[in-house]
């Protein structure tokens, strides 16, 4: 997919996301979970939040949620299971590189399968690390560079095809060189979120407080 332009990715999305099933699930991803479920509930951003399953679970628990994304489509599905799930949230349907927050606006961000452009990623992590209140807290679980071998055994792990837009430990180190991790660590997984996530594969995991 790193070949896409914004437009295409924007279709790409919309595409997966207008079938009446929720692609990955209703359910939030378990890291996320489990490290929200740790925190208290303020004010958190969660760029491409797909259909909305982590930031309703966020909303459900108390916090304030803005959520972005390239799909209308993606929105549509997200404020339907937010009524579902009888909480609500913020959400923007755009290109999070050109939303322009105030700096240090949100207690913690949450990076699930966050698979930007490779042009755009370090600018981007910098934008969020900027948007970030010191102390605040950071949730990031995306696919790493040790995954393609997976994916080519199975597709239906899911993740980019192009080692340009996974991650690595060292990537996240340096683009977010001011944050304590408690975890940050290149892990295999056992993925079942809905159609597009199910197998074996490896991600790298990071929870993390921002110290300045």
């Amino acid at each position: 997919m790193s070949n896409f332009n914004d437009l295409e990715y924007q279709e790409f999305w919309n595409e997966r996301y207008k079938s009446q099933q929720f692609a990955y699930g209703t359910e939030p991803n378990t890291f996320f979970k489990n490290c929200i479920d740790q925190l208290t509930p303020k004010s958190i951003l969660l760029p491409a939040d797909g259909e909305g399953r982590n930031g309703v679970y966020a909303a459900s628990l108390g916090w304030k949620v803005v959520s972005t994304d390239l799909s209308v489509e993606g929105k549509n599905k997200a404020l339907q299971l937010a009524i579902e799930k009888d909480t609500s949230l913020e959400y923007i349907v755009g290109d999070i590189e050109q939303c322009n927050f105030p700096k240090e606006s949100f207690d913690s961000i949450g990076l699930i399968y966050a698979h930007f452009s490779p042009d755009k990623i370090t600018t981007i992590h910098q934008k969020l690390n900027d948007w970030l209140k010191p102390k605040g807290s950071i949730i990031f679980e995306a696919y790493s560079k040790t995954h393609l071998p997976f994916r080519e055994n199975n597709p239906k792990i899911g993740g980019p095809q192009s080692l340009d837009m996974l991650f690595s430990v060292e990537e996240i180190k340096r683009d977010f060189p001011n944050f304590d991790f408690k975890i940050l660590e290149d892990v295999g997984i056992q993925l079942n979120e809905g159609d597009f996530h199910n197998g074996t594969g490896k991600v790298i995991r990071g929870f993390g407080t921002k110290i300045k």
